[in-house]
């Protein structure tokens, strides 16, 4: 399939050309035989997206940008939701731009499609005025961790068992406040830096505790505040989607009246979700078996 992976690539170069594009994002596990990868007169960039668990090594392409993401099987338009989704929080891009995506089955070892993304009309998480009104003081590694984990979780679940989870991000003061402890706190009497979720040590004990009812709190650092917290607020809004479970209306409810971020995974669907000022900006489907 090699002819067939140079004539999408070179499709999606013309296109992202001819378009004023201001990136071309792929994933590396289809990235082969880039056309003008070294050419001085592209304007645009190129953004490699990798898998979290892939070798440096094996990374053939030299891209001036890359976006890690959950080595996960992901459908076509989750690769693009996921990869676009890290770029934004990282403010890699932005209200107004156009991005186009090559997407593929990363077993095949080819891309498929392209598409060509308008950021601000796509997803709703894509049509807020200023994409730093999400973040709000949240570090974009803890969002992106989040994800990652979150994803993980959606693909693999736990001991073979669907699993649902919910992580708050953010104002942890103020949802503390409007939450209550339904467990002992597992994270209590560690530091900071034991309890943080960038740490990759920690990642494990999070997917153990993930079976637990109630939410994660998780400050703007990613320090853990607590797990198994039933949160109190609950949003009524006729414009909620209808069909979604207590996890998404008490992710909704809590976003409404605080600055946090919430990602939901969705026990029945494995669809994760994500929650800020009340509204569903992003729900990136079920990865693949």
């Amino acid at each position: 399939m090699t002819s067939l992976n140079k004539i999408i690539l070179e499709a999606a170069f013309r296109i992202t050309k001819e378009i004023g594009a201001k990136a071309l994002l792929l994933y590396a596990d289809m990235a082969v035989d880039l056309p003008g990868e070294e050419d001085p007169k592209r304007d645009f960039e190129l953004v490699l997206v990798k898998r979290s668990a892939a070798r440096s090594e094996d990374q053939q392409v030299h891209a001036g940008i890359t976006l890690e993401v959950p080595d996960v099987n992901l459908t076509r338009v989750g690769q693009v939701k996921i990869a676009v989704t890290k770029g934004i929080a990282t403010g890699l891009f932005k209200r107004g731009d156009k991005i186009v995506c090559l997407s593929g089955i990363p077993k095949f070892g080819y891309a498929d499609s392209i598409f060509v993304i308008d950021v601000g009309k796509e997803f709703e998480i894509l049509t807020l005025e200023d994409i730093t009104d999400v973040m709000e003081g949240l570090q974009p590694e803890v969002f992106g961790e989040v994800l990652n984990i979150t994803l993980e979780l959606a693909s693999q679940g736990r001991e073979g068992r669907k699993v649902g989870a919910i992580f708050v991000l953010g104002d942890h003061e103020m949802v503390l406040q409007l939450s209550r402890q339904m467990i002992i706190n597992p994270f209590m009497g560690y530091s900071e830096e034991e309890r943080n979720i960038l740490n990759p040590e920690l990642t494990k004990t999070i997917k153990e505790f993930s079976a637990l009812d109630g939410a994660f709190i998780v400050k703007d650092n990613g320090a853990i505040v607590t797990a198994g917290r039933h949160l109190s607020a609950a949003l009524e809004s006729k414009d909620f989607p209808k069909g979604l479970g207590s996890r998404h209306i008490a992710a909704a409810g809590i976003t409404s009246i605080t600055h946090a971020i919430a990602v939901v995974l969705s026990e029945s669907s494995g669809a994760v979700s994500v929650f800020k000022k009340g509204k569903m900006l992003v729900s990136i489907e079920k990865p693949l078996e």
